[in-house]
């Protein structure tokens, strides 16, 4: 007998559907008066002393961003992702963006408004908007994340994930997405298995 109720996948932003690295690089790389290209990629998630930045610079720098440049408005998506996720929400798939861009007083205005303008300029479904930064409490079948601690909270806590690709995580376990492909492939294997196939599709752009 098919299982009716929707499986719901627990998406992150930064770093999985946006480009939240390249945004604040070229931020940070206008303020420090050099080249985007000098600032190597994150190999350690939040080590962005790698930039010569101490937490407090750090956190200065995304404020600057967010208030200033406005990356949560403006950052590039991560190929395929707004294809991909349509075909999973076709698919029956109730997608909950999750996400902890709430981090510092005095900018969630921007911080919320703007990831609302980003997902809708982006085309990417969703059916819940969640600010929150322990995602193991949010009720989800499904995760998709590229922070090392997140996966680890969620898989100690017993919640399927999928590691999303980034150089920062490659010590964890699978399963792994190097590509939104990989994440719709994934999920379509976890549909088998579990028998959910009853379309509740959200209307098209």
């Amino acid at each position: 007998m098919l299982n009716l109720t929707p499986i719901v996948l627990g998406v992150d932003l930064d770093g999985v559907c946006g480009d939240y690295e390249d945004a604040l690089r070229r931020s940070v790389a206008r303020r420090l008066g050099c080249a985007p290209s000098s600032l190597p990629p994150q190999t350690v998630m939040d080590a962005y002393a790698e930039w010569g930045l101490s937490f407090e610079q750090f956190q200065a720098a995304h404020r600057e961003a967010v208030v200033e440049d406005r990356i949560f408005r403006t950052m590039e998506p991560l190929p395929g992702v707004s294809e991909a996720l349509w075909t999973l929400s076709d698919a029956g798939i109730w997608i909950r963006i999750i996400t902890a861009r709430l981090l510092f007083n005095g900018i969630h205005e921007a911080s919320a408004a703007d990831t609302a303008y980003w997902l809708d300029a982006n085309n990417i479904p969703y059916r819940d908007l969640c600010f929150i930064s322990d995602k193991p409490d949010v009720g989800a079948d499904l995760y998709v994340d590229d922070s090392p601690e997140n996966v680890v909270a969620l898989r100690e806590a017993g919640r399927a994930t999928i590691v999303f690709d980034q150089p920062y995580n490659r010590h964890l376990s699978g399963p792994r997405a190097t590509s939104w492909q990989d994440v719709v492939t994934h999920i379509q294997a976890d549909l088998d298995a579990r028998g959910r196939h009853v379309p509740l599709p959200l209307d098209g752009p």
